[in-house]
């Protein structure tokens, strides 16, 4: 019996791709790769840790589609999302001389993605791509659209390329192995598309709880839909962020400032993006662009899903400091993503230094 499916169309002007949701995909992963990349050799990156659970499927998803695949893990955290882990992932392909007709699959999170992403696309000038996220963050978020990339010493994210991939996996039967607390993290991202742009989004959410926690498959394929459907919907009107692209950035200035001064790995992303809604949203609060009573009614959720509300932090000019790599700066100007209402969102380069940091104050434990 077929289970619950819901797919995503991704029409770019140069370039369309689909985004398959459907239980035990994973299993048919061979051929949808062939669908898109028709070509004998392979090559599958995973994250080691997800290889203990899926690997196997995946690999023998690829064989039974007639590839021969050359298989890869890596550690797969942000201290590991580096230029140095691309040299490895380099080495790999050109030890099995990989063509330019080769497909790359990515099987793991965001960092998975984002890392072998920037490899598929640097590669040989780029190969076809196929992201197979496992996190419910990289799901809702990081495998669509297009952003891959490596963090440096100075920010997160900062060495990178635009580069589409030809078909986006997503079989949510893989979040049955995901550790607790990194499902609530990819909840951070669910609740900041509701803020940005879907109301009824944030009241799905809210309301689906229990249903989301208890991974319910049908309740799952909803609500990676419709996170798909708004990131995909963005991307579309605004594919290399010059302009509404970088809504999707509401609480990544403050969430960055936090992973980058307190240490890749202390929180998990979703976690930081969640306090940086916060901080972002007591920011907007501060100089009235939106009701101090979405403060509250952001941390209710917050609270709900399982995230934190504060943390410890460094001294505010540490943070600020930080904040000055972030890509949205502009002449030196930080501009921040602030929140008017429930789905609508403003970008902000006036915000004055005393706001800041009373965001920094709202989730400082």
């Amino acid at each position: 019996m077929a289970g619950p499916m819901a797919e995503v169309a991704i029409q770019l002007p140069h370039h369309r791709y689909s985004v398959r949701i459907e239980a035990g995909s994973l299993e048919r992963l061979g051929e949808t790769t062939r669908s898109v990349a028709p070509h004998t050799r392979c090559a599958l990156f995973a994250d080691a840790a997800v290889r203990e659970f899926h690997g196997d499927t995946a690999e023998a998803a690829l064989r039974g589609a007639g590839y021969a695949p050359v298989v890869f893990d890596f550690d797969a955290t942000e201290a590991q999302k580096t230029l140095a882990t691309i040299a490895k992932l380099y080495d790999v392909l050109l030890d099995a001389k990989l063509e330019r007709g080769s497909p790359i699959v990515a099987l793991g999170g965001g960092v998975t993605g984002d890392t072998v992403g920037f490899a598929a696309a640097t590669y040989l000038r780029g190969v076809p791509l196929v992201q197979c996220p496992t996190t419910l963050l990289a799901m809702v978020d990081a495998s669509v659209g297009g952003k891959t990339g490596v963090n440096v010493a100075q920010g997160k994210n900062l060495i990178g390329a635009f580069y589409q991939p030809r078909a986006v996996v997503i079989d949510p039967l893989v979040l049955r192995t995901l550790p607790q607390r990194e499902f609530r993290s990819g909840l951070a991202e669910c609740i900041k598309h509701g803020v940005i742009r879907d109301p009824s989004l944030f009241e799905f959410i809210g309301d689906s709880l229990d249903a989301i926690l208890a991974l319910d498959p049908h309740t799952l394929v909803e609500l990676v839909r419709r996170n798909v459907e708004i990131k995909a919907a963005v991307v579309i009107e605004d594919e290399r962020e010059a302009g509404v692209r970088a809504h999707l950035n509401f609480g990544h200035t403050f969430a960055h400032a936090i992973e980058v001064t307190t240490g890749y790995g202390t929180l998990l992303h979703g976690e930081a993006v969640a306090l940086g809604m916060l901080a972002a949203t007591r920011c907007a609060a501060e100089i009235a662009v939106c009701d101090a009573k979405l403060v509250d009614q952001l941390a209710a959720l917050i609270e709900a899903a399982g995230l934190p509300l504060r943390t410890a932090l460094p001294s505010d000019e540490e943070l600020e400091q930080a904040m000055q790599y972030d890509k949205k700066v502009e002449r030196g100007r930080v501009r921040f993503v602030l929140p008017e209402r429930l789905g609508r969102v403003t970008i902000r380069d006036d915000v004055p230094a005393a706001c800041v940091r009373a965001g920094w104050s709202e989730i400082r434990a």
